[in-house]
């Protein structure tokens, strides 16, 4: 591993060279790959239908799961996935009233995100072992990365991402008008149940990589920028994705050559690229309006 603080050079294979000398690095950018890309296409999806409260929520459940798991003495993964994909079913049972309907889920979903903070500290207080591991679920990391949840990654990320291409498209009228879908016969209220658990998969999936706090680098971030620069729903999703890869390939780099949180480097570098997005859009449409005055 290079020395801490020597830092990126002008030589980018010998950079590259180094990233992937180790098997840890390695699996770190495969792992990352395939999280990055699940994130991005139903991260688009969670931006576009306004549920971003429901992604953060799912996030923070995460982190008492994987504390959980982690206290009995099995794999974390386990506790990612479960208590996620539980909470995602307790906030699909919120029942719709008209007119109330997200009143009433914000109130159930903040309920769960206290809750499950609360049982976090819980689990935490009664592990008695080292407390290293609580910051890798908080902050996210890329070493310890094995084959074994490599494969894992791929495996879920697969099958949630042919789950949802199976469903895109009613998924997308009943987000873009819920009222006219339903009346065209779209089961509105199945396709928000199996969206909220393709969303739980993707938290717990990212919450391994940036860590439960920071999962919105991966979750937010691109889809939001990408909804920035285009509305087109396939170019959106193709943007999103090549910003999430972009943003994770460079800050495993970062993170690797600098000794800093993958977490906040993959955060920072998302939250830059949406501030330029935002920042062209607005330039772009100031330009747009001065040749209309003129």
């Amino acid at each position: 591993m290079p020395v801490l603080g020597s830092g990126l050079t002008w030589n980018v294979v010998d950079d590259v060279r180094q990233l992937l000398e180790f098997h840890f690095m390695v699996n770190a950018y495969r792992a990352g790959t395939v999280v990055a890309v699940a994130a991005a296409i139903i991260g688009w999806f969670m931006v576009l239908r306004a549920q971003g409260f429901v992604g953060h929520t799912l996030s923070l459940v995460a982190f008492p799961g994987a504390a959980a798991a982690t206290l009995i003495g099995i794999s974390a993964a386990w506790g990612y996935y479960g208590v996620s994909l539980a909470a995602a079913l307790v906030i699909a049972a919120i029942p719709r009233t008209h007119g109330h309907s997200f009143s009433e889920e914000s109130a159930v979903v903040g309920t769960v995100q206290a809750f499950a903070l609360g049982c976090g500290f819980l689990f935490v207080t009664l592990y008695h072992g080292l407390l290293s591991g609580t910051t890798s679920l908080l902050f996210g990391s890329f070493l310890g990365v094995t084959d074994g949840q490599v494969v894992t990654l791929l495996a879920v990320a697969s099958v949630a991402l042919v789950a949802l291409g199976a469903i895109a498209r009613p998924l997308l009228f009943a987000t873009i008008d819920p009222d006219v879908a339903a009346a065209r016969g779209v089961p509105v209220r199945l396709l928000s149940v199996a969206f909220l658990a393709l969303l739980a998969v993707a938290v717990a999936q990212a919450s391994q990589i940036t860590g439960v706090l920071l999962v919105f680098a991966l979750l937010v971030v691109p889809p939001a920028t990408a909804q920035a620069v285009t509305s087109r729903p396939v170019l959106g999703v193709a943007l999103s994705v090549a910003i999430g890869l972009v943003v994770t390939w460079v800050g495993l780099a970062l993170a690797y050559f600098y000794d800093r949180p993958v977490g906040f480097c993959i955060t920072t570098l998302a939250f830059g690229l949406y501030l330029v997005a935002h920042a062209a859009r607005r330039i772009a449409r100031h330009v747009r309006d001065l040749r209309l005055a003129a």
